[in-house]
């Protein structure tokens, strides 16, 4: 999150006459963050609505609420970028200069901090999900589908919305001279534990069960299986093997996406906490300096989702493939085969299957016996 002042007065805009002016701390970064920015914008927003695009052919063809939790989390980061880069920086600040009206920066402000929670809290029922999915796939079944996970996401980005609304009184930590008050201080704390230490504490805690399962369940698979009896079926194992596969590479896409978040936005709580009870951003030209570093790479969780879900998932990828008409994708021999493998019915058991294969390999080789038989009577 970039942090702009709420207001403009006449004497910011005045030259720097007072003590407190002369001992402003400067920005060292000159132009770097208007070219950083820029860059990432031009890239981010192209990337995030073709990952938005993908998203919405999987989800509709799939129809699993993996999809539409991503889908959420794409679209955050599109207005993400929007409110925070486009409006809040590279217009307001580097086009305008922040000769805007003061009621303007503070409803800007508070839509900044509103996509900033909407990109952050969408990743949270993503979690959710993956772990009820894998620790209890039978509840997952029963509550996870379209519907419902539509109107997880609307309420999410409505509480998110609501989130904003306090930050309208956001302080300015640029330009702003004066010891934090309390109300900055609630308003920081409360930004912290909404943004970093909340959610990331429910990614680790549900995380850690999800890493734990899978451990279990791989250590149940490396164990001595016995062999079936009666001539049962040797294939069971297949699908387990794949659906296991599935899930595993579905957790890294949830560890990556959690992880990247942890580690681009660790700095940035870091240096607002720092701000409120060390040195002030405004005096300090390092804490200045380590502020703006730590949005420029915070900003950066926005648009590397894209090419975190092209390394883990392979549907991704091809559907990519199809959206940007590729001539190296699968191609229609994929989708032949695809149909062609014909599914079992969901209420047929592993049983039931495997002694239907078992009668029609008998039947067939019976049928074999007598035409042989048949052979020599003749």
């Amino acid at each position: 999150m970039i942090d702009w002042p709420n207001v403009t007065s006449a004497a910011q805009l005045a030259p720097p006459t007072g003590p407190e002016e002369l001992k402003r701390s400067k920005c060292v970064l000159g132009l770097i963050p208007v070219v950083y920015y820029s860059a990432l914008l031009c890239v981010g927003v192209p990337v995030n609505i073709l990952t938005a695009v993908v998203l919405s052919r999987l989800a509709c063809r799939t129809q699993k609420t993996l999809y539409y939790y991503l889908l959420a989390v794409t679209g955050s980061d599109i207005l993400t970028q929007l409110f925070i880069i486009f409006v809040g920086f590279l217009l307001e600040t580097a086009v305008f200069h922040r000769e805007v009206p003061a009621l303007l920066l503070q409803a800007v402000s508070a839509a900044e901090f509103a996509a900033n929670h909407a990109s952050i809290w969408s990743t949270v029922p993503l979690t959710v999900d993956r772990y009820v999915a894998l620790c209890h796939p039978l509840l997952h079944r029963q509550i996870s589908y379209p519907e419902r996970a539509r109107r997880i996401i609307a309420a999410v980005l409505a509480l998110s919305l609501a989130s904003g609304v306090p930050f309208f009184w956001w302080s300015d930590v640029w330009r702003s001279s004066r010891a934090p008050s309390a109300l900055d201080a609630a308003l920081i704390w409360t930004h912290v534990v909404l943004i970093y230490f909340l959610p990331c504490s429910i990614f680790l805690v549900l995380n850690s069960l999800i890493v734990r399962t899978l451990r279990a369940s791989h250590r149940r698979q490396q164990g001595p299986r016995p062999e079936p009896a009666g001539g049962g079926c040797q294939e069971d194992a297949g699908p387990q093997r794949r659906r296991q596969r599935r899930l595993g590479k579905t957790t890294a896409m949830l560890l990556a996406i959690t992880s990247a978040f942890s580690v681009l936005w660790a700095p940035r709580t870091a240096v607002v906490i720092y701000h409120l009870y060390g040195s002030s951003v405004h005096l300090d030209w390092r804490v200045h300096l380590a502020y703006d570093l730590s949005n420029m790479l915070a900003m950066l969780n926005t648009a590397v989702n894209f090419f975190l879900y092209c390394f883990v998932s392979r549907p991704f990828r091809e559907t990519v493939r199809a959206v940007l008409l590729l001539p190296w994708g699968p191609g229609p021999r994929c989708q032949r085969g695809a149909l062609r493998r014909q599914p079992a019915p969901a209420h047929a058991s592993v049983s039931s299957l495997c002694s239907g294969k078992y009668k029609r390999s008998q039947r067939d080789g019976g049928g074999q016996m007598s035409l042989q038989g048949a052979s020599h009577v003749v």
